[in-house]
């Protein structure tokens, strides 16, 4: 099977597999675990930022960081196609009595300051109105297909923020794909955000984990709200040095950018499929199907039996994401699926019936 769904589908390096075995551990809940002490302190240098915290998930990272930014009775400004809002099963409200206000998401993942703006009331001092205490920015975008933020944006952001006084939060799981698709530092991105998370076991290919990076004093509060959320865990040295070496080699994830520019490439000469947006910047790559005797389920269904796993996004999009896992050749066979199962006249009845001869 191709594993085209998810961007986790990979296997720890045999570098990693040794690292986890020879790491020095301790009890992360006192502090003392000693690899993930490094991995905090190497996160936290790396985006430019005070302290870090490693936790279990990118979920619990973004609901932690939320909790600890925002008052319970407070808002949340989040995008409607953000991960917070749509994938993360309504956690500040349940857990941290705070409110999201969806914000409409342009194509290119933005939220325009002047959407921005309707959140907040004209008038701070009347009681019926809940305040809004962050700003949420997610960087790449995942359901705007991997687009990456423009710096001027995150400039502009940081100033409509500034003066409203309000703290940001980045969910940057992929914030470095975002950063070598933008031949910039990943520092130069989290320098407009009070807070990142980030995914190590997305692109970057850590089996497990996410990071929480911030100033000092954010990051001890995040450190209580992780143990409250029952993310507190001992020896987790043994999947952080996973994690050190993910950081180090992030620059890898350019060779999922061109495997995704070939996919993408190859995926909108065959009829009857629409990439979405036609430039891809990063590792996903986003489509429909337009042959009409085929809907994004039963093409899904088609493909998978063909050896093809893709995911549906909402509105008929499908998505493939490339990763250490998927190599070019598996990118060639992925495009050679899509055109056997779009060529079969008989439709998705053939494309079954076929399904065989798999690649």
């Amino acid at each position: 099977m191709i594993e085209l769904r998810s961007d986790t589908f990979t296997l720890p390096t045999g570098e990693m597999l040794r690292a986890m075995g020879e790491a020095p551990l301790g009890d992360d809940v006192y502090g003392e675990d000693p690899t993930t002490n490094r991995l905090e302190q190497l996160a936290a240098t790396t985006l430019g930022k005070e302290a870090g915290c490693f936790m279990p998930s990118g979920t619990m990272a973004n609901l932690a960081s939320i909790m600890a930014h925002a008052p319970r009775g407070t808002k949340v400004l989040v995008g409607d196609e953000s991960d917070i809002y749509i994938y993360e099963a309504g956690g500040a409200s349940v857990c941290g009595g705070i409110v999201y206000e969806p914000v409409p998401t342009q194509p290119d993942g933005r939220l325009l300051l002047t959407d921005l703006a309707k959140g907040f009331p004209d008038d701070p001092d009347d009681p019926q109105f809940a305040l809004p205490a962050l700003i949420c920015l997610e960087n790449t975008h995942n359901r705007s297909g991997g687009s990456v933020l423009p710096t001027e944006y995150l400039r502009e952001v940081r100033r409509f923020a500034d003066e409203r006084d309000v703290p940001i939060h980045l969910d940057g799981a992929r914030v470095f794909n975002a950063a070598v698709a933008a031949g910039v530092p990943v520092a130069d991105i989290a320098r407009y955000a009070d807070s990142v998370q980030f995914c190590l076991s997305k692109g970057l290919s850590a089996p497990i984990g996410s990071m929480v990076v911030g100033t000092q004093a954010f990051i001890t509060q995040v450190r209580r709200i992780r143990k409250m959320l029952g993310g507190g865990m001992r020896q987790t040295g043994v999947v952080a040095a996973a994690g050190i070496l993910a950081i180090e080699n992030a620059g890898r994830l350019a060779e999922d950018h061109r495997n995704a520019e070939r996919l993408a490439s190859g995926l909108a000469k065959i009829p009857g499929i629409d990439v979405l947006p036609a430039e891809t910047r990063t590792n996903i790559v986003m489509f429909r199907v337009t042959d009409e005797r085929f809907t994004w389920q039963t093409f899904a269904q088609s493909a998978a039996r063909h050896g093809l796993a893709v995911a549906e996004l909402g509105h008929g999009r499908l998505r493939a994401v490339t990763h250490r896992g998927v190599s070019a050749q598996d990118v060639e066979e992925a495009i050679a699926v899509v055109e056997r199962v779009l060529a079969d006249p008989a439709g998705p009845a053939g494309a079954e019936a076929g399904a065989g001869d798999r690649a």
